[in-house]
């Protein structure tokens, strides 16, 4: 597939529904199941397991559908690759901006809608194939601390703590924390001061107008209240909620996969930096994306064009191999 080729919406997989209505359609690329030959009057037939699976979580304000043609790469690399909106956001319903819009934050997402996303996919899919969460931005963010979260009380949904209850693993690209003293002293205070105008203005219309204002697209007041404050102290949490965050990141074991992005300006490698040492349990492979391996322009958001090579390193990574040259494995 060439960058210059349509890439089509992907198929409908299912739709996580949840108590307050709110709906998270899931739409899926599947790999082909694995062949079993089974002998004549033998009993179950051996063969290789499926293939793992990727769900791939949007950054601040974007569609899923901006991920269309990274996710046929990855499917490309022989993975069932899964997409879905942000609460609020893309075809997610109801809508941010719509009627009945939903006014919530951190805590809805982590500990409600991943946890109703991850059991509709396990429902869809089975209990076999390995679930990694791969997160851009504040995908990325959120992804870790679902996973820390359902990992410390036994998996998501409800459905204990073995494979087939919660996530196998978690990638991060071109993420990190934005805890402002991460950003250095040139980056830092302005950053300190525009979480201060945008918690400010979320707080005053009851929302953030970042379509309008470039920065995050359209997003409920809790979301934007809780991105200031974890700017402000460095500490995840989510308004409401009884569960300790910090905690939670600080236990998580699963293996991780940590990509930053050559030119990207939202995301360096000191706020990286930042948001992995939340993790110390985790089995972490870090890498570094460029433009000479992805062939093309890279930044924050520009790698989902150019991720043919990103896309065989997170094949590699969630099948447990050696990632290609380039890559450092380890803290």
């Amino acid at each position: 597939m060439t960058q210059q080729e349509p890439v089509g919406e992907l198929p409908l997989l299912t739709t996580a529904e949840l108590p307050d209505g709110t709906r998270l359609p899931v739409r899926a690329l599947r790999a082909p199941a694995p062949e079993r030959f089974l002998p004549s009057g033998s009993g179950p037939a051996p063969g290789p397991p499926p293939a793992p699976a990727v769900l791939v979580l949007p950054a601040m304000g974007v569609p899923a559908r901006f991920y269309r043609r990274f996710a046929h790469q990855l499917h490309a690399e022989g993975l069932t690759v899964l997409t879905v909106d942000l609460r609020g956001q893309g075809e997610a319903t109801p809508s941010t901006t719509g009627r009945g819009a939903p006014g919530h934050g951190y805590r809805a997402i982590v500990e409600e809608d991943l946890p109703a996303v991850v059991a509709a996919i396990r429902d869809a899919l089975g209990s076999e194939p390995p679930l990694h969460l791969l997160g851009h931005s504040l995908g990325g963010q959120l992804g870790l601390v679902h996973a820390a979260l359902s990992r410390r009380s036994g998996g998501s949904g409800g459905s204990g703590g073995s494979r087939g209850s919660g996530v196998d693993g978690v990638a991060v690209v071109a993420t990190g924390s934005v805890w402002f003293r991460a950003y250095g002293p040139l980056r830092g205070p302005g950053l300190l001061l525009l979480q201060l105008l945008i918690a400010g203005t979320a707080t005053v219309f009851g929302r953030w107008p970042g379509t309008r204002l470039g920065f995050g697209g359209n997003q409920p007041k809790g979301v934007m209240r809780d991105w200031a404050r974890q700017v402000r102290t460095g500490r995840y949490s989510g308004k409401g909620s009884a569960l300790d965050y910090e905690r939670a990141l600080a236990a998580l074991d699963l293996p991780v996969l940590a990509v930053s992005v050559e030119h990207d300006s939202f995301a360096p490698a000191s706020a990286l930096d930042h948001l992995l040492g939340k993790v110390p349990g985790a089995r972490l492979t870090r890498c570094h994306y460029t433009a000479q391996e992805a062939g093309g322009r890279l930044d924050h958001f520009a790698w989902t064009r150019a991720g043919g090579t990103l896309a065989k390193w997170v094949a590699a990574w969630a099948a447990d191999e050696e990632l290609p040259g380039g890559t450092t494995t380890g803290r």
